[in-house]
């Protein structure tokens, strides 16, 4: 780390937890985290408006807890980086407004930046320099995407989408169909490695036939396998059956790792790059890692993922991609920098 490169502070609050970090090129210097997922817990989802009232309360204690872990003091902070988008409203606007007024009483320049992108940036906190050219998939909640990355900082190209539930909403809803808390992923998962059979119940690959194919090649689907989970399980309940819950978590999961690898291998040879770099919360997923390491492997594609921790959303991740931006020489964002729910993953700064 050379003290010489810029000192940048990233706040995200696009869903239900707020992140602040602070990262000096591309070491990571705190990652500090309040999560409200407790509070949603109890409704089966994230609350729009209590993900809001949480970060208002979570804001200032979780930017004080990352000065101090990181040792510096606002005043020593040389950017301001802050998702503007995509995501929850409400909660946007609590890291936005927070991020302006830092940026505006430490006269600081202030970076908009695109919460999707930051799941790119943030590998560069574990691996290093991106490459120049790689095929990015970033699952979680809401988004299951396939982009083409040849500069971070110049934007991506979108390569393919969910066009119903993503990955992690899918396994939110088997999870609540099996009887395991929310969030389902880390639930899934554990149930699946604690004894699950893959191969108990072959479930089906949305958007992989031939036909399908040929117009959702990279495309995702996970809505009809989220239904074929439920009919599985309700019928063997209504023919006073026990489920198996570990089996059916192992072959659900085994079916969404299967698609999104298989896809994002696919993109890897269409567009000629070697590299497959994967985020976003499933990326925290044990098969998926596994899998997506055995069949890159074998296909010549290296693979980077980041540990756990870095997959799901945090504040490392916004001033991963603000570093790079600053290091890029990118313009920053006027102060009246709006926060947008639906920005585009083709806009990296706002």
């Amino acid at each position: 780390m050379s003290e010489n490169e810029p000192l940048i502070l990233g706040i995200e609050t696009s869903c239900d937890e707020t992140g602040v970090g602070l990262v000096r090129g591309h070491t990571l210097l705190a990652d500090a985290i309040a999560s409200s997922v407790d509070e949603h817990a109890r409704f089966g989802g994230v609350v729009p408006e209590v993900a809001s009232r949480a970060h208002l309360e979570a804001m200032v204690p979780t930017i004080r807890r990352a000065c101090e872990t990181a040792g510096v003091k606002p005043s020593d902070v040389d950017a301001i980086a802050v998702t503007s988008g995509p995501g929850l409203a409400g909660a946007l606007l609590v890291g936005v407004a927070a991020a302006k007024g830092l940026a505006l009483s430490l006269d600081k320049p202030l970076y908009g930046v695109n919460h999707l992108a930051a799941h790119v940036a943030v590998d560069t906190l574990e691996h290093g320099e991106l490459p120049k050219g790689a095929i990015a998939m970033l699952v979680s909640g809401g988004h299951s995407s396939l982009l083409a990355v040849e500069d971070i900082t110049d934007g991506v190209e979108p390569m393919g989408s969910t066009i119903d539930d993503a990955a992690g909403e899918a396994f939110d809803k088997v999870a609540r169909v099996l009887g395991l808390p929310f969030p389902g992923g880390p639930y899934v998962d554990k149930a699946a490695r604690d004894g699950g059979d893959r191969a108990y119940v072959t479930f089906p690959r949305g958007l992989t036939s031939q036909r399908d194919l040929e117009r959702h090649r990279f495309d995702f689907s996970f809505s009809g396998l989220k239904t074929a989970v439920a009919r599985w399980v309700e019928a063997k309940r209504r023919d006073g059956e026990d489920v198996p819950v570990n089996h059916v978590a192992a072959a659900f999961q085994e079916a969404v790792c299967d698609v999104l690898t298989r896809k994002a291998i696919d993109a890897c040879k269409d567009r000629g790059y070697e590299h497959l770099l994967i985020g976003g919360g499933v990326a925290a997923n044990s098969r998926l890692r596994q899998m997506a390491e055995e069949r890159c492997s074998a296909a010549g594609i290296a693979v980077r993922v980041p540990r756990p921790g870095l997959c799901t959303d945090n504040g490392a991740m916004v001033a991963a991609l603000g570093s790079e931006l600053v290091r890029a020489g990118k313009t920053p964002s006027p102060l009246g920098l709006p926060a947008d729910s639906s920005m585009p993953i083709t806009t990296v700064l706002n």
